[in-house]
């Protein structure tokens, strides 16, 4: 497998070239992407490494499958929307809506648990589904993902929620790639009911990677299911890019009394 790594607002991130699935992973495209390449050894050195004594099982997914391949799935990847980068407050803010006391909450993609620095911060695209295309930002909020400071080769974790989706576990992963992971806190093969999380600039854990890729040649029929805290990979340089959803919605990660109740 050959990597291509660019240099984007969160540092170095990687696309996946897999001759297996004919496939590439392609990059968040922010403006003026330089991209080199390197191979595997690369990772050892970055601090993307296995996560010690992590394995990773299958869940069954609620039919239908979704519609198209997942890496062609505007929902699914995030790489086909892209983002910039946007002024906003860099830290917590408080909305006036109602809470859903079992929204997930991001502290816990941390294993100490912590309020997030908050480095960067970004508009996602909206997507144009008849032309199958992307379409102007997103405005419905003023930030729509947000970069989080990370070490580098961190563990990243998957939130707690209030839910659970079956046999004690939180999350199905509808989409993965080198460096970014969509995670559902549902077991439908889409976005269009309850919370979805993006997490970009992480090595996803090449386990749950070729467990994923797996699973998705397979048809999709069972996918990898996390519990809460499991961790999913690691942090590739010093932030990371969060995005949830709820609904299909993009949300403002910012939000305290959403996904950082009592911080």
């Amino acid at each position: 497998m050959l990597l291509a790594f660019s240099a984007t607002p969160f540092g170095v991130s990687a696309s996946a070239f897999d001759a297996t699935s004919g496939s590439d992973s392609t990059n968040i495209r922010a403006s003026n992407v330089i991209t080199t390449y390197t191979y595997l050894p690369w990772l050892a050195r970055s601090g993307c490494q296995p996560i010690p004594g992590e394995s990773y099982a299958t869940l069954s997914v609620l039919p239908p499958p979704t519609d198209r391949p997942a890496e062609n799935h505007a929902d699914l990847n995030l790489a086909l929307r892209g983002y910039e980068c946007t002024t906003a407050h860099l830290g917590l803010v408080d909305y006036g809506h109602n809470v859903d006391p079992k929204a997930p909450q991001l502290p816990g993609l941390f294993a100490d648990n912590r309020t997030a620095v908050f480095k960067t911060v970004y508009r996602v695209y909206e997507w144009n589904w008849s032309c199958n295309c992307r379409g102007s930002l997103i405005t419905d909020w003023a930030v729509t993902l947000a970069g989080l400071g990370t070490t580098l080769g961190e563990i990243i974790r998957v939130p707690n929620s209030g839910y659970d989706i079956g046999s004690g576990y939180e999350v199905l992963v509808l989409y993965a790639s080198a460096n970014r992971v969509t995670l559902k806190y549902t077991r439908e093969d889409n976005v269009v009911y309850g919370y979805t999380l993006h997490l970009e600039n992480i090595c996803v854990e090449p386990n749950l990677l070729a467990l994923y890729h797996t699973m998705n040649s397979a048809g999709r029929g069972n996918l990898p299911a996390l519990r809460a805290g499991q961790g999913l990979g690691r942090a590739m340089g010093s932030e990371i890019g969060v995005a949830i959803r709820d609904t299909g919605s993009f949300m403002d990660p910012r939000s305290r009394t959403d996904w950082w109740q009592g911080r």
